[in-house]
């Protein structure tokens, strides 16, 4: 989903199919690769080259014992790359090919990129992008990786709850009176990530968008539900057949496919029917299943959706009936149960439906955009946003104790220094560890990176005063430096290269393939539209030929024909050739 500001309003710009929300699917066949609708469409024949959800990946290392669990539910493969990040293995061109998390995602920016400049009539050059609120640092430099790989420069990185309650906001601040505040709750849960955000909207000239606490779930969302369904009916598929769905890419990608349905019809109706055709070994499978049984199966699932509203009150010190509205984001939200859940938890309060919420966050992004671009409107010069950051962060002290020098929901752009000491007599160097989390000790938390800094003055333990400042940007990105009081000795780190990044070199090499990619593609695409010009030539001139009885130029015409049948990978360059031959017999 991807929105332009255009003529001081907000455009959802539709794809290539007329869809106005494009699923973030690649998949290779052959010498083809396909992007978005095209690619979901054909994943149950070709499942093991079908790559999709890599969110829940970027920016992770393969160990993550969540990146494990999401690798289970996966049709294609995925194994441990050279840094240690995930690496998805596909068939494509004849080779064994393998892609990082961020090529993949940049592979769906680059086709989003592009019919944006097909709509626009002009190139597109920058971005701002959107990111689940709880996305941690590396997740969210992963992200920006992915723009520069797509060729695009992120100008900024913001939240996705944050991005919908612009969108909101919009049509709701100008209700709001002068000197007045409302408090929404951003419930945000999509196909693969889980968001809520609390955000006071002040009325008046400006516009304030002040996010007060923020929490949220990056692996919990539509398709966790899709698995809970898809193992109780691989399981009752086992107990009536004696047979394992799993034993078959295709049957898994079928029944996938099938419990998806299923679940979308469930939010209008109380029961829908599956029916799949020889699923495994020509075995049919049908059966019902009813809305009641899909809440049981996910009923842990909603229940830490429920938890996560009640800490992010908790964080922000609100009660329930303080909320003036819940905004629901996000496709996942159209479940019943979801509903039911969030009306009781708010005391029978209506849930607030005005705006599209599969379109709202990419509404909120165009709008930051048309901001930060400069835009002179009566609609970008009256909005102030002031986002927050998602998680604590810190460094490693004496055995292993998390020093948090900026604690979570704290609004950003932000700055924070303390002020640390040797643990040894006559030490010249120390090593900066950096972690993000809500854990007391760091091995409960997550490492974002570490430097070390040389020319410490050299003292008794305790005695040198090493200064760390901690520095985040307004795309929630972190930039650390430390320095000695006295001798000024001085290091500083961008998580640059931290652990799950991608080093410059290696973005590097993934533009250069990206850009190869993109050439192929359109070769591609010039082949097939001179293919379907050559036979046009060739259908239409056969029967214009049989019409006036010209038989020189209808075995011609048959010959190229033949030629055609028997060469389905002809290059551009014969294809061109063959077309002049028939425009020179055509001119005769």
């Amino acid at each position: 989903m991807f929105g332009v500001w255009k003529d001081d309003s907000v455009e959802i710009i539709a794809n290539n199919e007329g869809n106005r929300t494009t699923p973030s699917w690649v998949a290779f066949s052959g010498n083809e690769r396909l992007v978005g609708d095209a690619a979901k469409t054909q994943a149950a024949s070709n499942p093991a080259n079908t790559v999709f959800d890599v969110k829940r990946m970027i920016g992770q290392q393969f160990n993550d014992q969540k990146v494990q669990d999401d690798i289970k539910h996966f049709p294609f493969t995925v194994v441990e790359g050279s840094e240690g990040g995930p690496e998805i293995k596909v068939d494509f061109m004849g080779e064994t090919k393998y892609f990082a998390p961020e090529q993949i995602s940049a592979m769906v920016l680059v086709k989003m990129k592009e019919i944006a400049e097909s709509y626009l009539g002009t190139k597109v050059t920058q971005a701002v992008v959107t990111v689940p609120a709880y996305f941690n640092d590396q997740q969210r430099q992963s992200t920006k990786d992915a723009g520069a790989i797509a060729g695009l420069d992120v100008k900024r990185v913001i939240n996705e709850p944050t991005a919908a309650a612009l969108a909101y906001g919009l049509e709701k601040s100008n209700t709001i009176e002068p000197g007045q505040k409302n408090n929404v709750l951003i419930f945000d849960l999509g196909g693969g990530t889980f968001d809520v955000s609390i955000l006071s909207i002040s009325g008046g000239d400006e516009k304030v968008f002040e996010v007060q606490a923020t929490g949220g779930d990056t692996h919990l969302g539509g398709e966790d539900f899709d698995n809970a369904m898809m193992a109780f009916l691989s399981d009752e598929f086992k107990r009536k057949h004696k047979m394992e769905v799993s034993s078959s890419p295709r049957a898994v990608r079928r029944l996938r496919a099938a419990c998806e349905k299923a679940k979308r019809m469930l939010s209008t109706g109380t029961t829908a029917s599956i029916d799949l055709d020889s699923l495994v070994e020509g075995v049919d499978f049908t059966t019902t299943i009813t809305r009641a049984k899909l809440e049981a199966l996910n009923a842990e699932h909603f229940a830490r959706c429920m938890s996560t509203v009640d800490s992010v009150l908790s964080d922000s010190k609100l009660q329930p009936a303080e909320i003036s509205d819940i905004v629901l984001v996000g496709g996942s939200t159209r479940i019943p149960k979801i509903q039911s859940l969030l009306i009781e938890k708010f005391g029978g309060k209506e849930l607030c439906k005005n705006i599209n919420p599969d379109e709202a966050v990419a509404f909120g992004a165009a709008v930051q955009g048309a901001i930060l671009s400069g835009v002179v409107s009566d609609v970008t010069n009256s909005l102030l946003l002031v986002d927050v950051t998602p998680l604590s962060m810190g460094i490693e002290t004496t055995r292993r104790v998390m020093s948090t020098l900026i604690k979570r929901n704290t609004p950003i752009p932000v700055r924070k220094t303390k002020v640390y000491s040797t643990e040894e007599d006559y030490q010249t160097s120390v090593d900066v560890v950096l972690f993000d989390g809500e854990r007391a000790c760091t091995d409960g938390n997550n490492q974002l990176g570490a430097f070390r800094i040389l020319g410490l003055e050299r003292a008794k333990r305790g005695e040198p005063k090493v200064e760390v400042t901690f520095n985040i940007d307004a795309n929630g990105i972190l930039h650390v430096t430390a320095q000695d009081q006295k001798t000024l000795a001085k290091a500083s780190t961008t998580i640059s290269n931290n652990r799950g990044r991608l080093s410059q070199e290696q973005i590097d090499g993934m533009v250069a393939d990206a850009e190869k990619y993109k050439a192929e593609d359109e070769a591609r695409v010039q082949r097939i539209e001179a293919r379907n010009e050559v036979e046009g030539m060739v259908y239409s001139g056969i029967s214009s030929a049989v019409e006036v009885g010209n038989l020189v130029a209808e075995e011609k015409l048959r010959e190229v024909k033949e030629w055609l049948d028997c060469n389905p990978d002809a290059s551009l360059e014969d294809l061109q050739e063959k077309q002049k031959q028939l425009q020179r017999l055509f001119e005769r």
